[in-house]
């Protein structure tokens, strides 16, 4: 093992001893940035342990949310589309726009784009393409507004920040919120804007704890437990 590496461990190693403390939003982006830097500009994430029933078909949680300063890299969308609305998906800035073509070229392997909106129209042709779009979470949904009459609205939230979270089978919820070259400022917008929907997708029949932890973290960077007490006492006064 090189120098190099070794004394990159001791330093990471130090740095996750100190996020084991519950920290503000800015506090926890210090201890990454006194991280050793990397050639290429890491990516932010935040990471929910949620207490939801695994068991309980209505417990999922799922939801949207606009980051002010989205996520620092260039979002593919493409649209189903055929009819009138299609051009108007174009003009917004789709990506790609077509009808059974396109899911053709998708079954065929073709998967170069990030989020795909379809017009309910176009749904039941669509639907072939559910064992492919489902398991990588790319499959048009109305919960997550990409099934619309208004497609060109919806690559216009996408490609302005727009973004969809979705907890794992295990209760998790990993979703980026930018690049470390983000400014603080930003990064917090970001986290803050994240942290209330996902409050905010609370389901109603839990009983108990929600978020369970919440860590911030980057790339290369360790893993920061945040103190999320201001957010859910706001909840829990809303309730």
């Amino acid at each position: 093992m090189s120098v190099a590496i070794t004394k990159r461990r001791k330093e990471l190693s130090k740095l996750a001893e100190n996020g084991k403390k519950s920290c503000d939003l800015k506090e926890a982006l210090g201890i990454l940035r006194a991280a050793p830097k990397t050639k290429f500009d890491q990516s932010v994430e935040l990471q929910f342990k949620l207490g939801v029933d695994l068991t309980a078909s209505d417990q999922v949680v799922r939801g949207t949310a606009v980051l002010p300063h989205g996520q620092g890299k260039p979002v593919r969308v493409i649209v189903f589309s055929k009819d009138e609305n299609a051009k108007a998906a174009k003009e917004a800035g789709a990506d790609l726009v077509g009808g059974e073509e396109l899911i053709e070229k998708i079954l065929g392997g073709w998967m170069e784009f990030d989020v795909a909106v379809s017009v309910p129209a176009m749904m039941k042709e669509v639907g072939k393409l559910g064992k492919v779009l489902g398991p990588r979470g790319l499959m048009p949904s109305p919960k997550a507004g990409t099934v619309t009459d208004n497609p060109a609205k919806a690559v216009k939230e996408v490609k302005g920040g727009r973004i969809e979270f979705k907890m794992d089978k295990f209760a998790n919820v990993n979703t980026a919120i930018g690049r470390l070259s983000f400014s603080d400022e930003a990064l917090v917008q970001n986290a803050e804007v994240l942290i209330g929907a996902l409050v905010k997708a609370k389901p109603r029949t839990l009983k108990g704890v929600f978020v369970k932890s919440a860590y911030l973290s980057s790339t290369m960077g360790p893993g920061v437990r945040l103190d999320l007490s201001k957010f859910l006492k706001a909840e829990e006064a809303a309730e």
